[in-house]
C-alpha cells in the first residue's frame, strides 16, 4: 500500500514537472486599420477614375505582431453593403454589371512588425464599368485576429 501510494506520489510530481508556465501574453487585441492620415487614400466617398493608377495607403499596427492585409474591390451595382463607415454616400441607380472592376491581392508585412504604412499601386483599367463599388482592406495580425474597412467608393 505504501509503496502505490509512493509510486503514485511520484507520478504526480513527475506531471506536474513536466507542465511549464507559459509567460507569454496570450494575444487576444485585433489589430488596427487607421485611414485618418492626411494621406491616407481611398477613404470613404473617394472617387478613382478609369485608366488611372492610384495609390493605397493605410497604417496597420498591432499590440503583438502583424500578419498581412488583402485588398478587394467589387462592384456595388445592387447597393449591398460592407461598409464600417458612418457617413454614407450618393449612390448611383442599381444596374446590372456587363464589365465590372474585380481586384483582389493578398500582400506580406515584414515579420514581426507593430507598427506599419502600406502602400500598393492599383491600375485602374480603361474599360470598366463606371458606378458603385467597395473597396475592402482586410487585415490580418500574426495569431489570426482580423480587422476588415469596408469603403464605399465609386469608379468614373
Amino acid at each position: 500500500m505504501k509503496r502505490n501510494l509512493f509510486t503514485m506520489l511520484l507520478l504526480c510530481a513527475a506531471v506536474l514537472a513536466g507542465c511549464s508556465k507559459n509567460d507569454e501574453a496570450v494575444d487576444s487585441e485585433y489589430p488596427v486599420i487607421d485611414i485618418t492620415g492626411a494621406d491616407a487614400f481611398p477613404v470613404q466617398c473617394s472617387v478613382l477614375e478609369r485608366g488611372k493608377t492610384v495609390t493605397f495607403k493605410a497604417r496597420f499596427t498591432d499590440n503583438v505582431a502583424l500578419g498581412s492585409y488583402s485588398l478587394d474591390i467589387h462592384h456595388n451595382f445592387d447597393h449591398h453593403t460592407h461598409s464600417t463607415e458612418v457617413n454614407t454616400c450618393a449612390e448611383s441607380p442599381n444596374k446590372t454589371p456587363v464589365k465590372p472592376l474585380v481586384f483582389i491581392k493578398d500582400y506580406t508585412l515584414p515579420a514581426g512588425a507593430r507598427d506599419y504604412t502600406a502602400t500598393a499601386t492599383i491600375s485602374i483599367p480603361a474599360d470598366v464599368d463606371t458606378g458603385d463599388y467597395h473597396f475592402m482592406i482586410r487585415l490580418t495580425d500574426k495569431e489570426g485576429w482580423q480587422t476588415i474597412k469596408g469603403l464605399s467608393i465609386k469608379i468614373q
